[in-house]
């Protein structure tokens, strides 16, 4: 039977590189509101940027119902950062009589912030199609993120 799973975790700490694996792994097919708007829309788009996500996020919403109507099962990389947006996801496929996992992704502080800087570089050098983490976003996330707890979580990802 077909299923969501949907990816959680701190920014630029994995999710993607997981959720490709994941997709391989499943014979699911990946929605990403990164890829989706990076391929679309100048990176910055300032206060437009949060309007543009979730138009982004309704549209991949809609598109993963049509995606597992044909008995495939998705994988939503665009992890949210709340405990409200991941119940609200979880609400969403419940509605429509669909099971999501949700899958986290822990990893150690050092690593973390080496792996921001590594991205970043890749940013500059143009060699992935990602966002830069500068210190606005890292700021807007620590101030957002509420980390899963573990009655959420069906499978922890240590990394």
């Amino acid at each position: 039977m077909a299923k969501v799973i949907l990816i959680c975790g701190k920014i630029c700490c994995g999710k993607t590189t997981y959720a490709h694996a994941l997709c391989r792994q499943e014979k699911a097919v990946l929605l990403s509101c990164d890829e989706l708007m990076l391929s679309l829309l100048d990176e910055y788009l300032g206060e437009q940027h949060e309007v543009y996500a979730q138009r982004t996020e309704a549209y991949l919403l809609r598109k993963s119902l049509e995606i597992l109507q044909t008995g495939i099962s998705v994988v939503l990389d665009w992890g949210p950062w709340t405990k409200a947006g991941r119940d609200r996801l979880k609400a969403f496929y419940a509605q429509h009589g669909i099971r999501l996992e949700l899958h986290a992704i822990r990893l150690e502080e050092e690593k973390w912030r080496a792996r921001i800087a590594v991205r970043n570089a890749a940013v500059r050098e143009r060699t992935c199609q990602a966002y830069s983490v500068d210190a606005g976003l890292l700021d807007k996330f620590q101030s957002h993120y509420e980390a899963p707890s573990a009655d959420e979580v069906n499978r922890w990802i240590d990394l």
